[in-house]
């Protein structure tokens, strides 16, 4: 077995160190649950009588014998967004692979599941973060029936993900498998579709051509195919040990993604404290596997707004990581991917160059990976997941996946990294502390030097490129984007004017405590700045015409600013009061006003 690299030891042994009275009293909270038998056994005639009314005869009765165990299915699906379109045939599939071994699933709830590509620069979007929150909510009231013996959980995109990750999380007793639709196939190129956007943004392009353009790359059921969150999801489910090996990135409506949804379930089942095999969800997320996620997300180039969610989901398991670790992991781990919008390739090409079980292999070999974890896959650790599935016959087995790329402009190996580095950096000074992607960044934009423009809103900004008024090099500051000020939207209506200015020759950036898309790239954004604006953080002191200074290379967030002057600065703040009405905001006051900082995983749950 590879020696661990000693900064992916020393920070293990740090974060249990920092976490243990934390993750002792979950621990204890969970085996206490398993003690108590929160499953069925404990409810009366009556309860059971409920919830099993309306099952077929047959599930019925072996519902009723409590001899075999029962799957508990939450689902994301709705019909609208393609991601999720496809988990409408997957509960009667579940149902029948496990009936076909004598067992039961019912479909325990369903969640929310909004798009960040539909509500995109709208007022929705204002809800997008806090819907993590509502899933797990939801998780949480859906396996509140007691009637499950374990979880399979249908979700793939955003905040989907790691919202029923959080909700599982509360029945830690109760092992969990995640099962997802998989990328829909490869449409015209994200190459094409960010050229479109920007003469578009020009004014180059016609609106019916920017929405040709949009269709062809979005054009049927499964996930968007770039690497934005969504996919950085499945990236982590596998990181994780949450997913079967190698289902992260299998076509919705296949013969082997049908295969592979159809084991996940019978693998739940197997994995119930009622076998041999019992493996609660809750030591399935561990120190060691939270820093797996963290390695992965550095060596994919994942999606900054993962920032928050692993943040999120270790606070739920009595995990506690910050951006620290972040920062100190991607000094060592290597990027080995290139895909869009760190490369041009899209996930079904990573996939086919030898995907994530390659990346897990290379990351094993150099000793930055912890293979001695629980995964749902059961006995061999986490090198089980450079494992692919395939049809032997006809029948879903695993051989070994790649030992070399495939197509080494798209995966690559350690000895010839990408860059030396996981482009992921936190940067810090008199502006606060933010985190900023630098993955796909060109050497000439790691360090930025120019006078602020500040802007209230993304809107503003477009309409002042649109004004031709950012004809210069500037750095663009959007305040109280943040998530007590308005939920922390997305900002990436601004990716395309600032890309174009990039395109003629200005050094811009972009600093805000708001968030940028999954897939933000080539433009520098230190984002999610804490402290937050409408929270006293400085940034709500930046003035436009202010020398701004961000240093990817030294870490440094500044104003250079006077000293004296700075500090008896006062912050200029727009009303939030257009952002607290319509589109469903109106009921979002209480997490507007109690959700955590965006370093602490903008949580607004928990008091």
């Amino acid at each position: 077995m590879p020696t661990l690299h000693p900064t992916l030891s020393d920070i293990t042994a740090r974060i249990v160190e920092r976490s243990a009275p934390t993750r002792r009293a979950y621990l204890e909270q969970i085996d206490q649950a398993r003690t108590n038998k929160t499953t069925r056994n404990r409810l009366s005639c009556t309860n059971i009588a409920h919830a099993v009314a309306a099952v077929p005869a047959n599930d019925k009765l072996v519902l009723h014998a409590e001899t075999a165990p029962n799957l508990g299915i939450v689902t994301s699906y709705n019909d609208m967004l393609s991601a999720h379109q496809p988990f409408q045939t997957f509960p009667d599939r579940i149902k029948a692979a496990v009936r076909a071994v004598g067992a039961t699933a019912q479909v325990a709830g369903g969640t929310p599941a909004m798009c960040d590509g539909v509500t995109q620069g709208q007022p929705g979007m204002e809800l997008s973060l806090f819907s993590r929150d509502v899933i797990a909510m939801s998780t949480a009231i859906a396996m509140s029936h007691d009637m499950f013996d374990a979880g399979a959980y249908l979700g793939v995109c955003d905040k989907i993900v790691p919202g029923l990750l959080m909700g599982a999380l509360t029945f830690g007793h109760l092992p969990a498998v995640f099962i997802p639709a998989g990328p829909m196939t490869t449409g015209a190129s994200n190459k094409d579709k960010a050229r479109i956007r920007q003469r578009f943004a020009e004014g180059k392009a016609t609106r019916q051509e920017l929405l040709e353009s949009e269709s062809a790359s979005y054009h049927g059921p499964g996930t968007c195919t770039f690497y934005g969150t969504a996919n950085s999801n499945q990236m982590l489910m596998e990181f994780m040990g949450l997913h079967l090996p190698g289902a992260a990135f299998i076509n919705p409506g296949t013969e082997l993604r049908d295969a592979l949804t159809e084991a996940a379930a019978i693998r739940a089942l197997a994995i119930t404290d009622r076998g041999n095999e019992y493996t609660p969800v809750g030591k399935v997320v561990s120190e060691k596997s939270m820093v797996n996620a963290l390695v992965g997300l550095l060596a994919t180039s994942g999606s900054t707004n993962h920032t928050l969610h692993l943040v999120a989901i270790a606070k739920m398991a009595g995990i506690i990581i910050n951006w620290d670790d972040f920062d100190e992991l991607s000094h060592v781990v290597p990027l080995l991917t290139h895909v869009y919008p760190s490369g041009s390739a899209d996930v079904n090409e990573f996939h086919a160059a030898g995907g994530l079980g390659l990346v897990i292999r290379e990351l094993l070999e150099a000793g930055l990976l912890h293979d001695d974890v629980l995964t749902v896959a059961g006995e061999g650790g986490l090198r089980r997941y450079t494992m692919e599935p395939w049809l032997d016959g006809g029948k879903l087995a695993w051989r070994e996946g790649p030992t070399a790329p495939i197509d080494p402009t798209i995966v690559t190996t350690m000895s010839k990294p990408f860059q030396a580095d996981g482009g992921l950096r936190v940067v810090q000074g008199n502006l606060g502390r933010a985190v900023i992607k630098t993955s796909a960044l060109k050497e000439s934009a790691r360090v930025i030097e120019a006078p602020a423009r500040v802007f209230h809103s993304q809107a503003e900004l477009t309409q002042a490129f649109e004004a031709g008024e950012l004809e210069q090099d500037f750095i663009a500051v959007v305040k109280c984007q943040g998530p007590r000020a308005n939920g922390m939207p997305e900002l990436h209506k601004m990716t395309p004017p600032l890309g174009v200015l990039m395109d003629r020759g200005f050094n811009v950036a972009l600093v805000t405590d708001g968030r940028m898309s999954g897939a933000s790239g080539k433009v520098p954004a230190a984002i999610h700045v804490s402290p937050e604006c409408v929270l006293g953080g400085p940034l709500g002191k930046v003035q436009t015409g202010d020398t701004l200074r961000l240093d990817t290379s030294t870490g440094e967030l500044n104003a250079l600013v006077d000293e004296a002057e700075w500090n008896q600065r006062t912050a200029d703040l727009p009303s939030l009061e257009a952002n607290q009405l319509n589109t469903g905001r109106e009921l979002f006051v209480t997490a507007r006003n109690t959700v955590t900082s965006a370093e602490t995983g903008a949580i607004s749950l928990l008091g």
